[in-house]
């Protein structure tokens, strides 16, 4: 084990030359970030974990309820052992052929049968009182995390001239605010990761997985070789779309549609400037030229670069989703169904029922990824159920 952690943090590819990790090492004059400090994030998770079920249901759970969010879930399935037993045994979505044969055996219509298993599907989803206080805790989070994120960086040198993000490089002693910035980020995305399994499940999960993978594999990476100047300014920079996006889905949930349109144009607006304007402007450009300009080049660059560059597709993709639910409730006065709606919706009902004309979003995020991983990405839908 000692002699594959020798080579997997050899000092020829992760630091500059004529640098070791002996010369990082924390003295009495100064201190560096040090592996060892990552190993806080692991119960630091737990106990941000802990908080979390603790603010849902003393503090989110009480507030959804005194803002009428409606706290039942989707319309529950009638009992039907036959269909119950081909949907727990055989599949959950029949094909044409099966749908006939129970159609003849139960002497039901083929559309009341889809209607059943559509239901009976959409049962297992969360409740709309479960989405905004899961919401409303992100939303806590970011707000939190994001105002701590400027504050610190205001007072910094390297947010108004990224060259400084380089200037003494490696040698540039860790500040307390600085590592407790990047600790608390670092230990929620682990939460994130794990809690992933367990919160309301939508199409892109492995997409979104992915995406956590990258920011937890960024922020560790970037702290341990003390990249946290530029770690610290991707983080704040994702958080900030983050914080809108959550209020965005809260007012959704509270059916204070004005209001949700609103938020939703405004986070169209920052995410597609943060993510493809600031993103590649400020911090690319940093990381891939002032860098290189300042220290030459070593085999690590190569590896934060293109984990850099794979989270600038992850925005291009997100964003073409946004742009295209805006151009749609724009152009067409309505929005088309969301195709990672965690709800599914009734073709029967969309028959009768016209599609609302008001902009809605349904968004998720979590990643530095993002550092945030963005954490954020989002379609529209066609009825507040759907989020």
């Amino acid at each position: 084990m000692a002699g594959i952690l020798a080579w997997f943090w050899n000092e020829r590819f992760w630091l500059p030359h004529n640098v070791t990790w002996a010369d990082l090492q924390s003295t009495e004059e100064a201190a560096f970030p040090q592996a060892e400090d990552l190993y806080l994030a692991f119960p630091l998770a737990f106990c941000i974990f802990m908080i979390r079920l603790l603010f849902e249901r003393f503090i989110a759970k009480p507030c959804a309820l005194g803002l009428k969010v409606q706290a039942n879930g989707p319309q529950k399935a009638q009992p039907n052992a036959i269909l119950e037993k081909v949907f727990t045994a055989i599949t959950k979505h029949p094909d044409e052929k099966r749908l006939e044969g129970l159609s003849k055996q139960l002497d039901w219509d083929v559309r009341s049968i889809q209607r059943w298993f559509r239901q009976r599907r959409n049962q297992e989803k969360p409740s709309t009182l479960t989405k905004f206080c899961e919401s409303m805790w992100r939303f806590t989070f970011y707000l939190y995390i994001f105002t701590y994120g400027v504050r610190f960086l205001k007072k910094t040198p390297w947010l108004w001239n990224t060259r400084q993000c380089w200037n003494g490089y490696p040698y540039q002693p860790l500040m307390p605010d600085l590592h407790y910035y990047y600790i608390v980020e670092l230990s929620f995305y682990w939460s994130l990761m794990f809690s992933q399994f367990i919160d309301i499940k939508r199409k892109d999960f492995g997409i979104m997985f992915t995406h956590h993978i990258v920011t937890v594999t960024l922020i560790t990476f970037s702290y341990v070789t003390n990249l946290t100047r530029v770690g610290t300014l991707t983080l704040c920079l994702h958080d900030a779309a983050d914080v809108v996006l959550e209020a965005a889905k809260m007012a959704n949930y509270c059916k204070c549609q004005k209001l949700s349109d609103l938020l939703f144009l405004t986070f169209a607006i920052v995410f597609i400037v943060s993510r493809l304007g600031i993103y590649p402007l400020w911090i690319l450009n940093t990381t891939l030229f002032e860098l290189y300009e300042a220290l030459g080049n070593f085999p690590a660059l190569w590896v934060f670069n293109v984990l850099l560059v794979i989270l600038q597709i992850l925005h291009c993709f997100w964003s073409y989703l946004i742009i295209k639910a805006a151009y749609k409730a724009i152009s067409k006065g309505k929005v088309a169904k969301d195709d990672r709606s965690d709800i599914e919706s009734s073709s029967d009902e969309e028959e009768t029922v016209p599609r609302s004309k008001t902009l809605h979003s349904t968004i998720t995020t979590n990643g530095t990824g993002d550092a945030n991983g963005t954490n954020g990405y989002l379609t529209g839908g066609t009825c507040s159920e759907e989020y």
